[in-house]
């Protein structure tokens, strides 16, 4: 679990300092008593899963029909999601790079904040006006997505949600509340790219010399429903560059597919699936396949039990294995302080890809929550 930060002041004698570091996700119940709450708010969230007029009606009832049979899989991992864990532990070690190369924004205090699980972002908001930032005081706030790769239904969510608990506790005067700026999107910072490529080069190294080019790299990452990539969400081309970033670095010796997984409901989502595709390589007779889960920075359900329990067990070949999650991984630790020590001395609120609504995107929530992170309001 992350350090005890004690609280901030603003009165540090640090020039920019002290700067919160949020970092965003979707999160995950850690016991399974928190299924059915996480659940209910997922299908609540119509960026991430929109069902239309009715979602308010149908959305309680998928959850409360699918809690027993999540909270079995929250089981089998260990009774519930590492994730918070993992990003306590990847935003507390980060900070304390923060502090040692970039002394001007120091101390940096880390905090996260789910989406669907605690802490939500209203009990992260509520910390940081209790540890000294905002509601008069000032201060400044970076919002980190831990989503590599940007889209409406994950990052662009927990940015409506955090825009939406800034109104609420802080008000609509800017004087004296958090300055916020956002991290939207890294597909393809290097060091993310050479912490995928070590964990790929890692799993490799456990198939025979003599048939290692021969292995397939099968790149996963969750899917979207195709009415939010017909909209024009940018996640699928950002994904992709990844993907072909990583291969990038590791000279093409393998070939590789990107594949979509963890699709819900009967509508149409981004495919080719990722149970079909291992499917179809195994009919094949293609046996050696590596799963690398390229879209998540740590293990969750969707990798220790969808991807480990079903789609490689199901395989039923020894071939079929996973590469690792980025988890604790040191590269990929210092890739979030890289990222984090450019973003603080740009002097930009957010990338200007941010700022581009989606070519069909009618939401005005969108729209002013745009308009909000890109001026860099606050005290």
């Amino acid at each position: 679990m992350a350090t005890i930060v004690p609280p901030v002041t603003q009165d540090t004698t640090s020039s920019k300092g002290p700067t919160a570091m949020v970092f965003m996700n979707m999160g995950g119940p850690s016991t399974t008593d928190e299924v059915g709450d996480f659940l209910s708010r997922l299908f609540a969230d119509a960026d991430l899963i929109p069902l239309g007029r009715l979602q308010n009606y149908i959305g309680p009832l998928i959850s409360r029909r699918r809690t027993p049979k999540i909270q079995k899989q929250y089981a089998a991992i260990g009774g519930g999601s590492p994730i918070r864990k993992w990003s306590e532990y990847q935003s507390s070690e980060m900070c304390k790079i923060l502090d040692r190369i970039s002394p001007e924004t120091a101390p940096h205090k880390p905090y996260v904040a789910f989406r669907y699980a605690d802490p939500l972002t209203e009990e992260m908001y509520t910390r940081l006006i209790e540890d000294g930032f905002g509601n008069g005081k000032g201060g400044r706030a970076v919002a980190f997505t831990q989503y590599p790769q940007y889209s409406c239904s994950t990052t662009g969510s927990s940015l409506n949600e955090l825009w939406k608990w800034r109104n609420r506790l802080e008000g609509k005067n800017p004087a004296g509340a958090v300055t916020w700026s956002v991290i939207d999107r890294w597909p393809v910072h290097p060091g993310l790219v050479e912490a995928f490529a070590r964990n790929i080069e890692a799993q490799l190294a456990t198939y025979p010399e003599a048939t290692r080019k021969d292995v397939v790299l099968l790149f996963s990452a969750h899917s979207l429903p195709m009415s939010v990539v017909n909209r024009g969400d940018t996640y699928p081309a950002e994904v992709a560059a990844t993907v072909y970033a990583v291969m990038q670095r590791l000279a093409f010796r393998n070939a590789y597919r990107l594949c979509w997984q963890s699709q819900v409901g009967p509508s149409a989502w981004l495919g080719a699936q990722t149970s079909d595709t291992v499917s179809h390589y195994v009919s094949q007779g293609q046996t050696d396949l590596i799963l690398v889960p390229i879209a998540f920075t740590s293990d969750h359900i969707e990798t220790l039990y969808e991807l480990d329990r079903e789609v490689i067990h199901e395989a039923g070949h020894a071939g079929v294995k996973r590469a690792e999650s980025l988890n604790g991984s040191p590269v990929f630790i210092q890739a979030l302080a890289d990222i984090a020590v450019g973003h603080l001395r740009s002097g930009q609120s957010c990338s200007r890809q941010m700022g581009l609504r989606c070519q069909g995107c009618r939401s005005e929530r969108c729209l002013e929550q745009k308009k909000f992170f890109g001026e860099f309001s606050g005290g």
